[in-house]
C-alpha cells in the first residue's frame, strides 16, 4: 500500500491515476492540481506512479507474467459470464482484464527487478467483477460531490423525485423521504454504471452524503464492505439491486438500509 493510501486521500486515488494518464477533463484536472498543492501524500503518490510508468515505458523492459495469471484471467472470464447470466451490469471493455491480456501478448521476460516490481503492481491481484463495479460506484459517488452535480432534481418531495425519472431510465425506482428517521432525501439524478443508466437517490446524514444507486438485476445476497475508506452495502428487492455508499459510520448506513427497506414495503 502506498503512503498516500495509508495516510488518507482515498477519494483522490482514481482522480490521480486519471490525471497521470491524461484522462481527466479540464475541470477535474484543475481540481486535482489545486488539491496537489497542499497534499504531500498525493505529491509523493504522483511521483511514485510516474516513476513506475517511466520504467514500464523503457525500451526492452519486458516481463513474462506467471502461469498463475492465466488461471486468474480464466477465473475472471467465468465471473463475467456468471455476472451476465445474473443481470449484473457489465463494465466497459477498457477494464484491467483486457489491459492485462493485451500486455500478456506484448511482454516477454527480461531479468530486471525494476520491471518485475513495476509489473507486480499491476498483476499482484486480478480484481473481480464485483470489485470493478465497486470502483465505478465509488468513482460516481466522489464525482457527484466534486463536480457540483449531486442532483438533477433537487427536492425532498418523493412525489416529485419518483415521476422525474419517467422516460429517463427503463424502470421505476422506489423513492422515500426518510427525514423522520434522520435521513432526509436531497433529490435524485441519472447516473451511468456498468454500461447502463441507473437511478441515484441522494440522502443526507449529519452533513454526510449517501448515494443510493438502483437498477434492475437478479436477486443477489446482501453484502457490506469498506472500499477505499467508504462504507458500501448491497441488497436486492423486487427485481432491483440497491447499492448504498457513504463515509458515514457502518451503523448509520445499516440504519439507512433498514429504514429505506421498511418504507418501500406495503
Amino acid at each position: 500500500m502506498s503512503q498516500a493510501q495509508k495516510n488518507g486521500c482515498p477519494e483522490w486515488r482514481i482522480i490521480l491515476h486519471g490525471f497521470v494518464d491524461g484522462e481527466l477533463d479540464s475541470v477535474h484536472a484543475a481540481q486535482f492540481e489545486d488539491h496537489l498543492v497542499s497534499c504531500v501524500n498525493c505529491q509523493a503518490e504522483l511521483e511514485r506512479v510516474r516513476a513506475v510508468k517511466e520504467i514500464m515505458d523503457q525500451d526492452g523492459v519486458r516481463w513474462r507474467p506467471p502461469e498463475a495469471l492465466r488461471s486468474q484471467i480464466l477465473s475472471m472470464l467465468s465471473l463475467e459470464q456468471a455476472a451476465m447470466a445474473s443481470g449484473l451490469p457489465q463494465l466497459r471493455p477498457a477494464t484491467a482484464l483486457q489491459r492485462a491480456m493485451e500486455l500478456i501478448r506484448q511482454w516477454s521476460f527480461v531479468p530486471s527487478l525494476a520491471a518485475l516490481a513495476a509489473s507486480a503492481i499491476l498483476f499482484a491481484s486480478t480484481p473481480s467483477q464485483t470489485m470493478l463495479l465497486q470502483d465505478q460506484i465509488m468513482a460516481s459517488h466522489v464525482r457527484s460531490m466534486m463536480a457540483d452535480h449531486l442532483t438533477d432534481v433537487l427536492t425532498s418531495d418523493q412525489h416529485t423525485v419518483k415521476p422525474w425519472f419517467n422516460g429517463k431510465i427503463d424502470f421505476s425506482p422506489p423513492v422515500s423521504d426518510l427525514s423522520k428517521d434522520g435521513f432526509p432525501l436531497i433529490g435524485g439524478r441519472v447516473d451511468y454504471i456498468g454500461d447502463r443508466a441507473v437511478a441515484a437517490l441522494i440522502y443526507r446524514r449529519h452533513g454526510h452524503i449517501i448515494n443510493l444507486f438502483i437498477w434492475p438485476a437478479a436477486s443477489a445476497a446482501r453484502t457490506t464492505t469498506v472500499h477505499d475508506g467508504y462504507n458500501m452495502t448491497r441488497w436486492s428487492d423486487g427485481g432491483l439491486v440497491f447499492w448504498a455508499i457513504s463515509d458515514v459510520a457502518p451503523g448509520d448506513l445499516a440504519e439507512f438500509e433498514a429504514f429505506f427497506r421498511a418504507s418501500t414495503k406495503g
